[in-house]
């Protein structure tokens, strides 16, 4: 144990030779900076620590980790008394045998970690710890890193516990002391599975995934200098901040110049220059100087994860180096990092110090716990084995070629809200988005891929619950209230930053939410003046600042799916469908989808959906279905895989689409109807929907079916505002209307027989659903009004 370690500091012969009688006594419990010798492939050392043992002097890494702290100038390693096992001193730094001939065990001050024992140990894990096919994972991981030319190894600290619960209790307690002996094994088994090929530079092991996951309220003193795992959302990003390593200081007389590390954020500037030895003649030049990268974050609490009634915690992150830049605000992540506590100062510009501590995190890893969002070029992801990875797309190419797949996603989504197929079709095209097209030569920057959905209807229509659920299938979801948000809070607002005392830029909701689903509840109830925010955002996706000499552009590249109630609460049948909704214009036409969903008394309609709701209160799950729904995570990783299609529009169908435009057009004209005007953002809405179906599919080209199945989304959420009653007139028959289009193309094309196919189309993209289209098919058949013949391919009219 680590009292164990301790026990025998208090008689100075425990010391090894090179440590003074002073250091002995110490106040800093951790003064670690060496170790036994380093091996001669890493060039003096491994690690952002000083390994120096008797026989090897110290050196200065080629590079350090900022994550673990600063080195200090020495190390102490101190003698326990206890034994290992081995007969002889293989280590050479001269210790004498123990009274039974066995060697005395090492380790380092404070701790009960053995720099030898713990290597051994992290090399039994590192090559034996099965793959899931069986073979060693950690090799073929470091072939990967080879191949990619990344320098650091994500390794799974489960595995760790697996294989060696000792091992994996160091790590945690340890992690100063154990991460840079893990970094020296990392490099000699890195050269060794890679046939004698050295690392570009220094490998680092980056531990993830600990057993426990502590929450930010939970975290106290017992914690402090331990790794800990903490899950929240990135709300705040710095820009990249210098952290100076070795400063240079150059004679003013002679010139010469001399390299000074940095400790403990001091730099011991030289009094006599080496060279001409003339007093206080040294300078410093900030342009010589080796500075890392750095980077302050800030997380917050998840919203799931805060207890009733309090708010949301928040601490800071530091990222150091390659892990800089590697997550975004809006992120939402599990951080691994080492929980410190450093004093205030009583004044900034004087060493002294107050008894109060502020805490932080130094991240060692971050890990995006909504791993669906599509990896950016440069974005650091964790490696993953490869044979898993092509196992999981070959397992979602095949789901993507099953004809019924849209259906089996359909039922996926939400399977406890009874029906709204249309809506929950609609929905899964906002998850999957539409192609961004960018125009630069043209001048214009680029047309937006995001779909915008308005869910408007009476109370205890389950607007609510799908807004929850698309949050949680989201890569990047964030759920607000309309009541409860204001036009800073979704934009940007300014801010005074504590650190620093400058004024910084705070991202809002739709900025966090950058390239994911922004789901705004109550919309009817936010103020007008806020609302007006999000025009710019829902059609340009990006948000303009000019706030407190603050002058820039952020990117919003995010759907919005809101929900509201009628103007009433609940829809008047008296007043129109415009005058319900109770929207402008201008922000109503941003919207690709406005469904209507209204709570009418039906008595088959209630019996089901009364049948579907106690069987949920008496089974605790939902009713059985034709087949499984697909899991949450299996959703995720097809919306995932999906995203890397980009749909395009062939030149065969482009006369096709500007016919069904021009006919949206003349039909809007002819009805006088405001809420369903067809404008250029109605087309830009239909081949962002196409494009969405087409992704579906794992396709590149838009078929000439997903162009129907947009249009018939279209008009089926316009025919939820025009079937409504309007002036106490009653709704209209869907056989009837789908009548009039068959009849219609009788009349047109003059013919008295015409294709099944086409009638079907016409009647599908008039927003009706194929069990409507056949039932009035039958019924005109019964009533002689036509005749269908025995292959169902024509219709021939009986009557005129």
């Amino acid at each position: 144990a680590a009292a164990a370690a301790v026990q025998p500091l208090s008689s100075p012969a425990a010391v090894q030779p090179n440590q003074s009688s002073q250091s002995s006594s110490s106040p800093h419990p951790r003064n670690l900076t060496s170790s036994p010798a380093v091996p001669a492939n890493l060039g003096g050392s491994s690690s952002p620590m000083h390994y120096a043992g008797a026989a090897t002097p110290a050196s200065t890494p080629r590079r350090r980790r900022g994550d673990l702290g600063e080195p200090p100038s020495r190390m102490r390693e101190v003698n326990t008394g206890s034994s290992t096992g081995h007969t002889d001193d293989r280590s050479g730094s001269g210790n004498a045998l123990t009274s039974d001939g066995h060697l005395p065990r090492t380790v380092i001050w404070g701790t009960n970690v053995s720099v030898k024992d713990t290597l051994d140990r992290f090399n039994h894990v590192i090559l034996d710890f099965p793959g899931p096919d069986g073979h060693p994972k950690y090799p073929a991981l470091l072939r990967q890193a080879r191949a990619t030319g990344q320098l650091f190894l994500d390794i799974d600290a489960r595995d760790i516990q697996a294989m060696d619960q000792t091992l994996y209790r160091q790590l945690v307690r340890y992690p100063a002391e154990v991460v840079p002996i893990f970094d020296i094994g990392i490099n000699e088994i890195y050269t060794k599975v890679n046939d004698g090929e050295e690392p570009d530079d220094v490998l680092q092991v980056r531990p993830f995934n600990l057993l426990a996951t502590t929450s930010m309220r939970d975290l106290n003193p017992q914690d402090l200098d331990q790794l800990v795992s903490v899950k929240g959302m990135v709300i705040r990003a710095s820009s990249i901040i210098p952290d100076p390593k070795d400063g240079y200081f150059q004679c003013v007389s002679c010139k010469y110049g001399v390299e000074v590390a940095i400790e403990h954020g001091r730099i011991n500037e030289p009094i006599t220059c080496p060279s001409c030895q003339q007093q206080r003649s040294m300078e410093l030049l900030h342009n010589r100087c080796k500075f890392a990268d750095k980077q302050m974050l800030k997380i917050q609490e998840a919203p799931e994860n805060v207890p009733d009634g309090q708010t949301p915690q928040t601490i800071i992150v530091y990222a150091h180096d390659s892990l800089v830049d590697t997550v975004l605000p809006g992120d939402r992540v599990e951080l691994t990092g080492i929980y410190r506590a450093t004093p205030l100062r009583l004044v900034a510009r004087q060493r002294t110090v107050k008894s109060i501590f502020k805490t932080h995190v130094d991240a060692v890893h971050f890990k995006k716990t909504a791993t669906t969002r599509v990896a950016k070029d440069g974005e650091v992801a964790v490696l993953e084995d490869p044979d898993v990875q092509r196992e999981r797309e070959e397992k979602l190419t095949k789901l993507s070629q099953d004809p019924d797949i849209v259906n089996k996603l359909v039922k996926a989504l939400a399977p406890n809200i009874f029906e709204f197929d249309d809506v929950k079709l609609g929905v899964l095209s906002q998850l999957f988005g539409g192609s961004n097209k960018k125009f630069h030569e043209a001048g214009r920057g680029r047309f937006r891929g995001e779909i915008n959905i308005l869910l408007c209807g009476d109370p205890g229509t389950s607007k609510s619950q799908l807004l929850q659920y698309a949050v949680h299938l989201a890569p990047r979801g964030i759920y607000t209230s309309g009541r409860g948000s204001s036009s800073v809070g979704l934009t940007a607002y300014v801010t005074k930053d504590p650190e620093t005392r400058q004024l910084v830029l705070e991202s809002g909701a739709l900025v966090l939410c950058d390239g994911g689903v922004c789901c705004i509840d109550e919309f009817d109830k936010m103020e007008e003046t806020d609302r007006t925010a999000i025009h710019e955002v829902m059609e340009q996706q990006t948000i303009s600042i000019a706030k407190a000499g603050i002058t820039t552009t952020l990117n919003a590249r995010s759907s919005i799916l809101a929900a509201a109630n009628p103007l009433y609460g609940r829809f008047n049948p008296k007043k129109s469908a415009t005058q319900n909704i109770n929207l402008p214009a201008a922000l109503l036409s941003r919207f690709d989808l406005v469904f209507l969903l209204l709570d009418r008394p039906d008595l088959d309609a209630d019996l089901h959906l009364a049948n579907h709701i106690t069987y949920l209160h008496t089974h605790n799950d939902f009713p059985p279905l034709e087949h499984n729904p697909l899991e949450k995570e299996f959703v995720r990783n097809y919306v995932a895989l999906a995203k890397r299609f980009s749909p395009y529009v062939s030149e065969d169908l482009t006369e096709y689409v500007v016919g069904i435009y021009c006919n949206m057009r003349t039909e809007a004209e002819q009805n006088k109807e405001t809420t369903t005007f067809a404008s250029m953002r109605t087309l830009l809405a239909v081949l962002r929907l196409a494009t969405a179906l087409a992704r579906l599919r794992f396709s590149n080209e838009v078929a000439k079916d997903d162009i129907d199945e947009a249009l018939r989304l279209t008009y089926s959420s316009k025919s939820s505002l025009l079937d409504v009653s309007e002036g106490g007139r009653t709704r209209k028959d869907p056989i009837a209307e789908i009548f009039k289009i068959i009849k219609s193309i009788f009349t047109n094309e003059d013919r008295r027989t015409i294709n099944m196919n086409e009638a079907q189309r016409q009647a599908f993209t008039k927003g009706y659903k194929p069990d409507q289209v056949e039932a009035c098919l039958e019924e005109y058949e019964s009533l002689n009004i036509w005749q269908i013949n025995p292959a169902r391919t024509k219709i021939t009219l009986v009557q005129a």
